[in-house]
């Protein structure tokens, strides 16, 4: 009967070293895959004649909202608040897009909001329908305004020299 051949400890080592190598890269991959965001399109703009500026809605043309005291990552709209000022939020692997540029910030619940400016972006409960604007100018701890930005402004006419040459 043959004798089995001897595997040599040189082999046994070289294999090893190479699926070590290769299981780091991979997880290297995944984790480096899984730290990229996958951008999503969350808003849209819309022209408000009533208020005289652009506004951003949410994807079925709901106003968005921002609340005037909620800067640098503070929050005031928590509790029940929640209950009428529902949050714009998105998943934590979300990069959130539209025609403007957008951020997000985490809340004290764990959620990811997402921020336009700065400001995190809210829609009314009573805005039941695309394009209301109920939410506007409400007080309570700050004042809510839809989100967006003035309308340019138009061109002035040209002036004409009073005198002649």
């Amino acid at each position: 009967m043959p004798q089995p051949t001897a595997i040599r400890p040189r082999f046994l080592i070289s294999a090893a070293l190479l699926l070590a190598v290769s299981a780091i890269t991979i997880g290297l991959s995944a984790n480096a895959i899984a730290a990229q965001k996958m951008p999503m399109q969350v808003v849209k703009q819309a022209e408000n004649e009533t208020l005289g500026k652009t506004i951003l809605t949410t994807k079925a043309g709901h106003t968005l909202y921002s609340l005037s005291v909620e800067t640098n990552g503070k929050f005031t709209c928590v509790g029940s608040c929640l209950s009428v000022w529902h949050p714009l939020v998105v998943a934590p692997s979300v990069k959130p897009t539209g025609p403007v540029k957008l951020g997000t910030v985490k809340r004290p619940d764990g959620r990811t909001q997402v921020t336009f400016k700065g400001l995190p972006l809210y829609s009314f409960g009573a805005d039941k329908k695309a394009g209301e604007i109920n939410g506007e100018g409400i007080k309570d701890v700050g004042t809510w305004h839809a989100a967006g930005s003035p309308k340019p402004a138009a061109p002035a006419p040209p002036t004409e020299y009073p005198g002649s040459y």
